[in-house]
């Protein structure tokens, strides 16, 4: 484990130099110890795969202050048993229509478009990190028979609710924005909603499990295509 200095008011704490789910939960018990220290001197907690940014208020506190408060969260013991994180049952239309990617990761996969779905269903993601765009949440793994690389020239518009695929993570986009993500299907839940309390549905060590509906059940759920 290490803390280096990451800008005038955060600090890095990596417990690792690679991803490893293993972490999850201690990233997660990190980031609730410094919560309950730091209080209001506390303005954001970016937990990633293998590291946590702590964002402090530069008024109230400085690095060495919360330096040690980070030292004193490392040595509190982990929890004895691993919290799993919150299951969140995500509804996705795949289709050509909601997904155009979709027929061409089956051919190149060598499966049909009705194996690709059933593949991607299978698995309990973990969220490994959220970044790139608020509400967008890194899930993995990917099964190796569906995993594909990045486009090669990413899109300037990706719909909301895009579901996508780029090497072995897999994903929803929040918004619209650009992307370079394989996309194979959309999903009418919400990720990313300002206004409401908490304004993302997922958090870093949560679980996610995608399940299929049709063009019919995404309309009624408020999907838009």
């Amino acid at each position: 484990m290490r803390i280096e200095i990451a800008g005038e008011n955060g600090l890095i704490v990596y417990l690792a130099e690679t991803q490893n789910p293993a972490l999850l939960p201690r990233l997660r018990q990190l980031a609730d110890q410094l919560c309950s220290q730091l209080g209001s001197h506390l303005l954001d907690l970016v937990p990633s795969y293998a590291s946590l940014l702590v964002i402090f208020d530069p008024l109230s506190t400085d690095h060495g202050e919360v330096r040690n408060h980070i030292q004193r969260a490392l040595a509190q013991p982990a929890a004895a048993e691993e919290q799993p994180g919150r299951l969140l049952e995500l509804p996705v239309y795949y289709s050509s229509e909601s997904g155009p990617d979709l027929p061409s990761l089956a051919t190149r996969a060598g499966l049909s478009v009705a194996e690709v779905i059933a593949i991607h269903q299978q698995p309990e993601y973990r969220v490994y990190a959220i970044g790139f765009a608020p509400g967008f949440a890194f899930l993995g793994e990917v099964d190796p028979r569906i995993a594909t690389p990045r486009l090669a020239t990413p899109r300037q518009q990706v719909p909301a609710g895009s579901v996508a695929i780029a090497d072995a993570q897999t994903a929803v986009y929040p918004a619209l924005s650009p992307g370079g993500w394989n996309l194979i299907g959309r999903c009418p839940t919400p990720m990313f909603t300002p206004t409401a309390d908490p304004p993302m549905p997922l958090a870093v060590a949560d679980r996610v499990r995608f399940q299929a509906i049709d063009r019919r059940q995404f309309v009624a759920l408020g999907g838009r295509l």
